[in-house]
Order: structure tokens, then C-alpha cells, then sequence
């Protein structure tokens, strides 16, 4: 007689990945909640933090706090129930957020490398009303590339990897030019303080660009680290032979974990709003 295998070990197994993954996305979800509605209340609360460079962060912002508001509760939902139609949406709503996330880093990170080359006619290059501009161009078209997996998901599956790409690629680019700028002033800032008195504020806003510069990529990294083991993944599994695990969509959460990061890094990056945060935090702890 042949033997049947038993499977409830395999069952039992799974329903124990789904369980873990679930509770792993619980804290991380309300740490984005929290911490991006606090950052994002500090920006819109603070005259001095609205320029170009902040409508760009409010973007990604606002893509961060919608995945622990929404994407990770339907996420979690959909873990839990396994329904096919909150699976499409959830799926969907996934795409396009994490696709705002990453549209919005290469965003800032052309808006930093703009600041530094192009220093003295930044101003007249990006407005606030450009920056408004151009980030709601980046969620319309992130949203609309998202709804491709409706039509096609073996389009979707060419096209969002090269985007995503392209975007990466433009980021990297961007902060390598960002490096060479800085080791040119490097030589350069002894000469021009020595040089003219009167060069003291342009020198101070450029050491600024600069700093911010620097945060931004270390954004940038904190991205990338999170959202690579996703790439790795969706790579893998369009190799012949690579069997599909539950262990993959620990690669989900690792993602949505960088909104839960991303505001520890702002407070912890800019000076100004770490401040910002602090106020807008006490007001709501004395409000009745």
C-alpha cells in the first residue's frame, strides 16, 4: 500500500507564517500612522519648512502614512480572510503607493542635486508651485501605471521593473553628482570665506544644500535596504524552477517597513523639524 502524505504539518506551517507576519506588521503599522501624521502636521503647521524641497518630502509623507492608514491593515486583512477581491485591491492600492515612494525619492533627490549645481538660480528653477506640480503629475501617473495589473499583470510585471529602474538608476545618478559637487566645494569653501565677507550667507546656504543633501540620501539607502529583499523576490520568482514559499512575504512587510522608518530618519536628519515634531506633539498631548 502506498503512503499518503500528511499535509497538516505543511498546513500547520503556513498558518504559522501568516500569523507571524501579521503580528510583525501590527507595531510598524501604527509607528507609520504616528509617525508620519506627526511629521506631516509639523510641515503644514510650520511657514518655515514649506519649500519646494518639503512638498516633495510631504509627498512621500503622505504615500508613507497611507501604507500604515490602509495598505497594511488590507494587507493584514487580506493575510488573515484570503479574499480574491480585497487581494486585487490591496494589491493594487500597494503598487501605487510604494510607487508614489519611490517616484517621490527621485524627486528629491533631482530637486537636491538641481540645489547644489544649479545654486544661485535654484529659486527660479523650482518654485513651490512647480514641486506641487510635479508631485501630483507622479501620483497620477504611478496610480494609473498600478491599475496596468488590472489589464495586464504580465505587462504590469515588464513595465514596473523598469520603471522602478529608470527611477532608481536617475537617484544613484543624481547622488554621485551630488558627491563630486561636494568634494569641489571642499577645495573651494577656504578660499571663497577668505576671499569676500559679503559671501558669508552664500556660503551658509550652500553648507545647508549640502546637508540636506546628505540626509536625503541616507533616505535613499534606508529605501533601498527595505524595499530590495521585494525586488529580489519578484526577480526570483519569474526564474523556471524557483518554487514559490509563504516565506517570501516577509519581503511585503520588510518593505512596509521603511514608512515606519522614514520619520525616526527625518527627526532624526533635520534639525528644524525634529523641532517642529516636538511642538506639534505637545499640543496634542494638552489638548483635552
Amino acid at each position: 500500500m502506498g503512503h499518503v502524505p500528511d499535509n497538516r504539518g505543511n498546513h500547520s506551517h503556513f498558518e504559522n507564517l501568516v500569523f507571524i507576519n501579521c503580528v510583525i506588521n501590527i507595531p510598524f503599522m501604527f509607528i507609520s500612522i504616528i509617525g508620519n501624521t506627526l511629521v506631516l502636521a509639523a510641515i503644514l503647521r510650520t511657514p518655515s519648512l514649506r519649500s519646494p524641497f518639503m512638498i516633495f518630502l510631504c509627498s512621500l509623507v503622505v504615500s508613507d502614512l497611507l501604507v500604515g492608514y490602509i495598505i497594511q491593515p488590507l494587507y493584514i486583512t487580506n493575510e488573515l480572510t484570503e479574499n480574491f477581491l480585497l487581494k486585487q485591491v490591496s494589491s493594487i492600492m500597494s503598487y501605487s503607493v510604494c510607487g508614489v515612494s519611490i517616484a517621490a525619492m527621485t524627486a528629491i533627490s533631482i530637486d537636491r542635486f538641481l540645489a547644489l549645481h544649479y545654486h544661485m538660480r535654484y529659486s527660479n528653477l523650482i518654485t513651490t508651485q512647480r514641486a506641487k506640480f510635479i508631485s501630483v503629475f507622479l501620483w497620477f501617473n504611478t496610480i494609473l501605471t498600478s491599475f496596468l495589473a488590472l489589464w495586464s499583470m504580465y505587462i504590469f510585471l515588464i513595465c514596473a521593473p523598469v520603471i522602478v529602474a529608470i527611477l532608481l538608476i536617475v537617484s544613484m545618478y543624481c547622488y554621485i553628482r551630488i558627491y563630486r559637487i561636494v568634494l569641489q566645494h571642499r577645495f573651494q569653501i577656504h578660499a571663497q570665506q577668505q576671499a569676500v565677507a559679503s559671501l558669508d550667507n552664500n556660503l551658509s546656504s550652500n553648507q545647508e544644500s549640502k546637508n540636506t543633501a546628505l540626509n536625503t540620501f541616507i533616505y535613499y539607502l534606508a529605501m533601498i535596504l527595505c524595499y530590495m529583499p521585494l525586488f529580489i523576490s519578484l526577480i526570483a520568482l519569474q526564474i523556471p524552477n524557483i518554487s514559490y514559499s509563504e516565506a517570501w512575504k516577509f519581503t511585503d512587510t520588510v518593505a512596509f517597513m521603511n514608512s515606519a522608518v522614514n520619520p525616526v530618519l527625518y527627526c532624526w536628519r533635520h534639525r528644524e523639524l525634529r523641532k517642529a515634531v516636538v511642538k506639534t506633539a505637545r499640543k496634542y498631548q494638552s489638548k483635552p
